[in-house]
This record gives structure tokens, C-alpha cells and sequence, in this order.
């Protein structure tokens, strides 16, 4: 689910990627009914939900730049594991879709919404996302230029889209909870799914701002939100900061933020940042267990070995992941528990539905990984890069694509053959030829496709001296 750029002394910068080792056990996926969504109103009776023109038109958008970035690649695996028939299937959570129409149809304004208005304590809440500072590259460097960095936050209502028991009874039955374990069990495993699941049902707060204090003591606005209630700006953080140091970003007020504070960490272009990625399994039944079930596991020796990058190269760590930015607090948990603390960035689309869940992972993967790049090439063109993924999606062919565009700046690929995971019998994922295309005009001794973590020190312990 996640990737990641690495930065270290003399302008390296390093890609990488996890993937996940939880086992998959595969069920019987019957197709089923669709019942429109329904919620209650304050009499208690049914009322269909139903999306506005704003948001199906947004979602629909969304859908179609998707479809059209998908690879030939993409498209065979999605049609062999069963995506579209599963994605058919799946319950809709309109509930999503309930701001008034000004408000949605206003979103469209973004920064210049006439309409924007400051998030509402009593109703709504707002997520903060690290980042990374970096200073921008001046044509004519007579002086370090000023720190910047790409703030994101997220506006969500409160309270809202509250009764998923229907939901969470369809993914039990689809992952086979009900046939495992005790009555206990299964009741734990429902309110796990339940407590996942609930970020994808909040209903999304467009058109609002919030206030927070800067590391430099500014108060400064971030938003108005958009159509997906997220916003994205450059702040200028001034001077006054070292490389390396790691600063709290939170709230004016901070009860509005209830996941805590953004981490900024301040990294000159001489140091390394590391994204890594933490893949799903690559079949539908297997994203929604590993998602909403599972508790999540790492590959064995990979957290040793980040660990001995960090202890090499002091990296400043980027993680990158074709999720959808409703996993913000579970993935940012989990990382924070297994690996160095960093910058994670997802796409910005909030699909309010589990098949457009299941889409923003397996559709376009390789353009979106792309453009994430070129992002932060733009912030730090001088870094050396370390390329670290896997080989179940199209990690190899998006950091052959990075490595040819921009001459230099990737040092090294480091690609993990998977072969630990039942879906993974598609020999020409794994095959010489493919990895041959992808890394085409990459000169062999830049990329190197591993099984074991272990296997790597060595090339890890060469870049200090890149």
C-alpha cells in the first residue's frame, strides 16, 4: 500500500517498498444483490441516500483518469483476480454524499471559494498530514533560499455515516469470518472491520479552513478543501531551521484535530529521504482482509534493514501509496511502529465506495507513482535516489520510467521478487524479460531484484560512499 523516496548526504534520494506478509485464504465470492443504501431519519424510518450531481460527476472523473492510466498490466490482473465482478458486488456508502449542493458545487472554487468557511468544532474535525521542508532550488544560488513545504489537511463532519453494520456484515462474509474461529472471535473481527471501516463513511467536509501554528510561530490557513474535502499548499517556513530537525505542526485549536499534529522534517538537499510501500495482496478478497480485518505485518528483516539505513545515511523518510487518504491513521500507525517516521502521501481522492477503493489501488498505479515523483523531484532535484519495491504491481516499470526522465538522479533500484503469496502464480510478474523491459537503458549495476532483505547491505553500505 505504501512507497518511498530516501534522501542522504551528497543529494541521494531513495524509492522503496513493503510489502505486506499477511497469508490469504480464499473464500467463494457469489455475486449478490445491490440494495440502494439507505439511513435513518430522526423518526427512525428508511430514507435512501442518494449522491449529488457535484460529487457523481467528481466520481465519476476520478473513475475515467484511472481507467485511462491503467497499463495492459494492470488491466490483465484485475480481469484474472476478478476486481470488476467483485467491485460489482460491493455495498455503496452514500452517505458520503449528503453536503448541501452550494457546498459542493462551491468546492470547485478551491482556494477561491467565496464561500469557505472555518471548520466548526462542535461538528467537524480535521487530519493533519506530515510532510517534508525542503529549501527550493534557485537558478542563480547566492544565499539558501527560504524553507518550503506541501501541507495537506483533510475536513471531515462529525458523527456522521455512523450505522455500517450492513457494510461490515458484507466484507465478514466476503473474507469468510463467520466460517473461522469462535462466536468471540468473530464478534472482535467485526468490530475491527467496523473501526476501519469508519473513515470511509464520514461524510467529507468541503469548502472549510483551518487555522494551525507553524514551526516559526505564524499562524497560517490551510484550505479551503475541494471536492474530496482535502487541500494542498506551499507554505514558506521562513528560516531559522537545521537539517534533520523534526517540528509539530497542530491546530490553533487543537481539539480539532483528533488524530494530533503534523511532523515536518526539514531536509537540505544533501541529505536522503526513504518512501516505502506497503503492498496489499493482489486479489479483492485479500485488500479487503489485509485492510479491514488483519492486523498488519511486515516483511521479515525489512524493518532491520531500514533500520541500518537510517544508522548509515540519517534518511529523511517519504512514504508513498496508491491509497485513498481515508487510511491516513491506520498506515501512518503502522509506520510509525515499524519504521522511521516520514512524510506519507496518498492519493487525494476520497472514494466513498469500496469498488472505488479497489480501484485506486489497482488502476493507474504506474502514472500516479510517476507523477508522486516528479513532485518530489520537483522539491529536491539534486537528491540521489534508492528505489525500493516489489514486484507485484508496476513499481519496476514507474522507477525505470523516473530513472530514464530524470539522468542521475536515481542511484539505485532495489525490486523484491515476490513469490510468498498465493495470488502471486502469474510467472511473468517474477520473469527475467519483464524486469529486462522495465529497466530498459538502466545500467545493470543500478537495479537489483532481491528475496531477502538480507541480500542487500552490502549494495545499502556502497551508496555512503556514492
Amino acid at each position: 500500500m505504501l512507497d518511498g523516496i530516501i534522501h542522504w548526504g551528497d543529494e541521494v534520494l531513495a524509492w522503496t517498498k513493503l510489502r505486506s506478509t499477511l497469508s490469504s485464504r480464499h473464500t467463494s465470492l457469489g455475486a449478490q444483490p445491490h440494495r440502494p443504501p439507505t439511513s435513518s431519519d430522526p423518526k427512525g424510518r428508511q430514507r435512501r441516500v442518494t449522491m449529488s450531481p457535484t460529487c457523481a460527476m467528481q466520481r465519476a472523473f476520478d473513475r475515467a483518469r484511472q481507467l485511462l492510466q491503467e497499463t495492459g498490466g494492470e488491466k490483465r490482473t484485475r480481469q484474472k483476480e476478478g476486481f470488476p465482478s467483485t467491485e460489482r458486488t460491493l455495498p455503496r456508502l452514500g452517505s458520503a454524499f449528503s453536503n448541501p449542493i452550494t457546498q459542493n458545487i462551491s468546492s470547485y472554487f478551491g482556494a477561491r471559494n467565496p464561500l469557505a468557511a472555518p471548520v466548526e468544532p462542535s461538528t467537524e474535525s480535521v487530519w493533519l498530514f506530515d510532510n517534508t521542508a525542503y529549501r527550493p532550488i534557485h537558478p542563480y544560488p547566492h544565499s539558501p533560499q527560504p524553507w518550503q513545504a506541501s501541507l495537506s489537511a483533510a475536513f471531515f463532519k462529525k458523527g456522521t455515516g455512523k450505522d455500517v453494520s450492513k457494510v461490515v456484515a458484507d466484507i465478514a462474509d466476503k473474507v469468510g469470518l463467520k466460517e473461522t474461529g469462535s462466536e468471540e472471535e468473530r464478534e472482535r473481527g467485526e468490530r475491527t472491520i467496523a473501526e476501519r471501516l469508519q473513515p470511509f463513511v464520514d461524510v467529507v467536509a468541503p469548502a472549510r479552513w483551518v487555522e494551525v501554528k507553524l514551526p516559526n510561530g505564524k499562524v497560517q490557513r490551510l484550505g479551503p478543501g475541494g471536492r474530496s474535502g482535502t487541500s494542498q499548499q506551499i507554505v514558506t517556513l521562513g528560516a531559522g531551521h537545521s537539517n534533520g530537525q523534526v517540528a509539530e505542526t497542530d491546530a490553533v485549536r487543537p481539539e480539532l484535530t483528533p488524530h494530533g499534529p503534523m511532523f515536518t522534517t526539514f531536509a537540505e538537499p544533501e541529505d536522503i529521504d526513504d518512501t516505502v510501500k506497503v503492498t496489499l495482496t493482489p486479489s479483492p478478497v485479500g485488500i479487503l482482509r489485509t485492510t479491514f480485518l488483519s492486523a498488519p505485518t511486515v516483511i521479515e528483516s525489512m524493518p532491520a534493514l531500514y533500520t541500518h539505513i537510517q544508522s548509515l545515511l540519517s534518511p529523511t523518510w517519504f512514504y508513498l501509496s496508491a491509497s485513498p487518504y481515508n487510511l491516513y491513521p491506520f498506515l501512518r500507525g503502522f509506520l510509525h511502529a515499524n519504521f522511521p517516521k516520514g512524510t506519507i502521501l496518498l492519493r487525494d481522492a476520497s472514494w466513498m465506495d469500496l469498488s472505488g477503493f479497489f480501484t485506486s489501488l489497482t488502476q493507474g498505479t504506474e502514472a500516479y507513482k510517476t507523477e508522486r515523483m516528479e513532485m518530489v523531484h520537483s522539491w529536491l532535484p539534486k537528491r540521489k535516489v534508492l528505489c525500493v519495491g516489489d514486484s507485484t504491481q508496476s513499481d519496476p516499470e514507474a522507477y525505470g520510467n523516473i530513472y530514464r526522465k530524470y539522468n542521475g538522479w536515481v542511484k539505485k533500484i532495489f525490486i523484491r521478487k515476490v513469490t510468498d503469496v498465493a495470488e502471486m502464480d502469474d510467472q511473468d510478474k517474477n520473469s527475467p524479460e519483464r524486469f529486462e523491459k522495465a529497466f530498459r537503458d538502466v545500467p545493470k549495476d543500478v537495479w537489483q531484484v532481491f528475496e531477502d532483505p538480507n541480500d542487500l547491505y552490502a549494495a545499502v553500505d556502497a551508496l555512503k560512499a556514492t
